[in-house]
């Protein structure tokens, strides 16, 4: 390591258990209709956690951000808190929609997490941007190859998945902005702009910027 470098958070068992953890729990999950393991999700949300400064914990909540909402509900969130503690329970607590089998309404959930997301610390909110961010990525990806046809694997449809993706981009922009919020500004305007909905204008003058920046390099 160079001299003045920072120095790199430490990565112990805790994290190499919360591994073990989220693979055994999400085992057979796939990403929306593909053959992609859900895992891959889990991982790509710790790297951008991890990428953005957080710690061990935030990269473990990061691992497991998904587990309540999708393996378990609150019993699952008090197992969380008892094997990792309570910081990591209190960041998957914050990202999660629902608590409850059968889940809400779709939009009852997500105006409700927006809500929520308003009050939320700075350690929650890193770790819900890079959960959106990835999400929005994976989409774009997708629907390069696969066009128009990847709205019927969301519950929210066309209409309901940019509206929420603009919501969630718009109270992340609220404060001071980080690495992954930036990044997130700039993908959901590159997907509005794909599906054909004019982004506000500060949305596209940040597109432009960052392609006026890769032309420079």
């Amino acid at each position: 390591m160079k001299p003045g470098a920072p120095k790199p958070p430490h990565l112990g068992p805790r994290l190499q258990k919360a591994f073990r953890y989220a693979a055994d729990k999400h085992a057979g999950q796939t990403r929306k209709q593909t053959a992609v393991p859900y895992l891959s999700h889990l991982m790509a949300v710790a790297s951008l956690v991890m990428e953005s400064g957080g710690d061990e914990d935030m990269a473990i909540a990061a691992l497991l951000h998904d587990v309540v909402e999708d393996c378990g509900g609150m019993p699952r969130l008090r197992e969380v808190h008892k094997m990792f503690g309570g910081r990591v329970a209190k960041i998957v607590e914050g990202c999660t929609d629902s608590f409850s089998d059968p889940k809400l309404p779709w939009i009852v959930r997500k105006s409700e997490y927006l809500s929520r997301l308003k009050s939320e610390d700075a350690e929650t909110r890193l770790v819900s941007a890079s959960d959106k961010l990835h999400n929005v990525r994976t989409i774009i990806a997708d629907y390069r190859y696969d066009g128009e046809s990847i709205w019927k694997r969301f519950s929210g449809g066309r209409d309901g998945t940019l509206w929420y993706y603009r919501a969630l981009n718009e109270e992340f922009q609220r404060r001071k902005a980080n690495r992954t919020t930036r990044q997130l500004a700039i993908v959901v305007c590159e997907l509005e702009m794909m599906a054909g909905v004019k982004p506000p204008r500060a949305a596209r003058k940040r597109r432009a910027a960052r392609v006026q920046d890769k032309r420079g390099r």
